[in-house]
């Protein structure tokens, strides 16, 4: 189970670090009517929720790891 929510949570982290307006599109574009972006802030703050959930990521599919070899 680790292993899977590792996979999980390094895959939506990579999402939000290389395409973190696709988040912004699902969280809030569609609240919004006609053309609108995300501020840089926005962005900002989501590639580094990326980064700490690809590394909390690593860290359990790690954790999984061992698990299967202990």
């Amino acid at each position: 189970m680790l292993i899977i929510t590792g996979i999980v949570a390094i895959a939506l982290g990579l999402l939000n670090i290389y395409n973190p307006s696709f988040s912004w599109k699902f969280n809030e574009g569609w609240k919004v009517r006609g053309e609108s972006e995300p501020s840089e802030t926005y962005l900002s703050v989501t590639k580094f929720c990326g980064l700490i959930s690809t590394l909390f990521g690593l860290l359990l599919l790690i954790a999984g790891i061992f698990k299967l070899i202990a």
